[in-house]
């Protein structure tokens, strides 16, 4: 892959920190208190940071189960594989 070509991953990042940066905007230049504003910040980005933690758990165990499901592929071939050969030789 060259450089000029982006995944999906890089375009998704690319929108997720735009839409967290102009909500950052739009909440300081709302008629709030500054506390108020501070406190609601610190809340949104506890909540994301739990939530991307929890994305990245379940996306782990994703790649664990399939990559488990691929090995347990790769396996069942490989002896159907060496039965079929067997039975060939045998023939």
């Amino acid at each position: 892959m060259s450089r000029n070509e982006s995944g999906g991953g890089t375009v998704l990042l690319a929108f997720l920190t735009g839409a967290v940066a102009g909500a950052a905007v739009a909440l300081l230049f709302a008629p709030a208190a500054g506390e108020e504003t501070r406190q609601f910040l610190t809340d949104k980005a506890r909540e994301s940071r739990e939530r991307a933690l929890q994305a990245a758990r379940e996306g782990r165990e994703t790649l664990k189960r399939q990559k488990d499901q691929i090995a347990t592929a790769i396996d069942r071939g490989r002896d159907a594989y060496v039965k079929a050969r067997a039975g060939e030789e045998t023939t």
